[in-house]
């Protein structure tokens, strides 16, 4: 337990003086502290592309479990359609007996509203690693997400959302997590 409180506030202490993003949600059996860095700033790049680092430590008190993961990504919005951006990249997930290196794709859409709602966007992500690219017991990795976004004060950002996690190992298929979640994410 102390590894874990150890580890949640070193990932929330770099992040918070970095000046990006730190959030974390919540379900009845689950918590997820989660980061993110953009690099665009640090290695002087001023064009379209956000290249991305982040960071994420899930605990499930129903099945005793943890996975954290790392990773890094590149996304851009597309000028002929406004409000949508597509972002492609990779992580490397940690779990008991499991290690896996996922391929990612993420896309968000930022909803077409008047000014008098709050920003407001829908978000997926989709992370799978077949065997070549899962270690350890594991045989292969499939994580998927659905959400919806909501700035409701400036750089505070409510949500809500669906997560499915699959770490499968080599004698068994194991669903790490399946749940709905909601969360805060701050932005610095």
């Amino acid at each position: 337990m102390i590894k874990n409180i150890l580890l949640t506030t070193f990932l929330l202490t770099g992040v918070m003086s970095a000046q990006s993003n730190v959030g974390v949600d919540i379900n009845t059996e689950d918590v997820e502290v989660f980061a993110s860095y953009n690099l665009n700033s640090d290695i002087a790049y001023t064009g379209g592309t956000n290249f991305l680092v982040d960071a994420s430590y899930l605990y499930s008190s129903e099945e005793e479990s943890n996975l954290f993961s790392v990773g890094v990504s590149a996304e851009s919005s597309l000028e002929a359609a406004q409000g949508l951006t597509f972002g492609f990249g990779t992580k490397f997930v940690f779990a008991e007996d499991f290690m896996a290196l996922p391929l990612l794709g993420r896309v968000a859409f930022i909803l077409p509203f008047d000014s008098d709602i709050p920003t407001t966007s829908v978000k997926g992500m989709f992370a799978y690693a077949p065997s070549v690219l899962t270690f350890s017991d594991g045989e292969n990795y499939l994580e998927y997400r659905l959400e919806a976004d909501m700035e409701v004060i400036s750089n505070i950002h409510v949500f809500t959302g669906y997560r499915n996690i699959d770490t499968n190992y080599e004698f068994v298929d194991y669903t790490l997590n399946d749940s709905f979640y909601a969360g805060m994410k701050l932005s610095f």
